[in-house]
């Protein structure tokens, strides 16, 4: 097949690039060596009059001529594939075998035990290998680089066309205080919240967060007493001190110090936190990977 010099060897060449975003690792892809992908994408670059590539720290990086074709190729080839080749049926039930799931700490603790048990009553052979990331562009990383499968977090600072992601549970912040402190009774107000002293998740170190930002629009500042790097901690933490956190709801509830708690909506606007599944592109068609997404929606949506 040849549209005036464009064949599809060349469409998939393009595809792996677009996906990979290095040259070795798009050979290995579509199975050629890397002196043939290099020639093909010169040979695309000539047909059609663009670099397509440029080379950076990061790897290659599309002009806009590639990210304009990327969807459309892909979405061609996909199709084309689906229709000459006829994939085995994936059975759950009989599947042995094991997926690497990327997990932030929220999904480890709110939704992997959910996942689990659903794996165990609907596909006991399936293993689950979990990869923690802190970093929401580590995932990124991670699933470039074909370590994970899949992963569960907030959206990357910067999506690209190579990664797949979709909504799938949501989360509100609350502020919360011990059962037996004063404020349980009085109630949260801003004057309340800015007396008490403040735990503040931060896997990256900093002290400031989204609540830091909230304040500083309003020209308020509340005090630190404590600041950790994961988020499990804090309600037990709080129900036995005077301080106060303002972390997800979910966290709270399903602590085993949340009856310990009195949780208020925070006395200033605070967005929902929106944790998504993400995956490669290079993965889009797989349908063992297509029934663990579909797995992990249903899950969350459960939830």
């Amino acid at each position: 097949m040849d549209f005036h010099g464009i064949d599809l060897n060349l469409l998939a060449a393009f595809d792996a690039l677009m996906s990979e975003r290095n040259v070795t690792r798009a050979a290995t892809q579509v199975g050629v060596s890397q002196p043939a992908m290099s020639a093909a994408l010169s040979r695309l670059r000539t047909l059609l009059g663009d670099p397509l590539f440029l080379r950076s720290a990061d790897g290659l990086l599309p002009t806009p001529r590639a990210r304009e074709l990327a969807d459309p190729v892909s979405q061609a080839l996909r199709q084309i594939e689906a229709t000459l080749v006829k994939k085995p049926a994936f059975v759950p039930g009989e599947a042995v075998l094991t997926f690497n799931l990327g997990l932030s700490d929220y999904p480890a603790f709110v939704l992997l035990p959910a996942l689990l048990e659903a794996l165990g009553e609907q596909a006991p052979g399936i293993a689950i290998n979990v990869h923690a990331f802190n970093d929401r562009d580590h995932a990124v990383d991670l699933l470039d680089a074909g370590v994970i499968d899949a992963a569960i977090g907030v959206l990357p600072t910067h999506p690209e066309g190579r990664i797949l992601t979709r909504p799938i549970l949501r989360d509100e912040f609350v502020t919360i205080v011990a059962s037996h402190h004063p404020a349980a009774r009085r109630g949260m107000n801003m004057k309340t919240y800015l007396s008490l002293p403040h735990a503040l998740v931060s896997p990256e170190g900093q002290r400031h967060g989204l609540v830091d930002q909230a304040l500083a629009q309003q020209g308020k500042q509340r005090t630190l007493a404590l600041t950790l790097p994961q988020m499990f901690a804090v309600p037990a933490v709080v129900a036995r001190t005077g301080m106060t956190a303002t972390v997800m709801k979910r966290i709270a509830l399903n602590s085993p110090a949340g009856h310990k708690l009195a949780l208020f909506a925070p006395p200033m606007p605070l967005p929902e936190i929106v944790f998504h599944v993400i995956w490669h592109r290079r993965s889009e068609g797989n349908l063992a990977q297509q029934w663990l997404r579909a797995l992990i929606e249903s899950v969350a949506h459960a939830l």
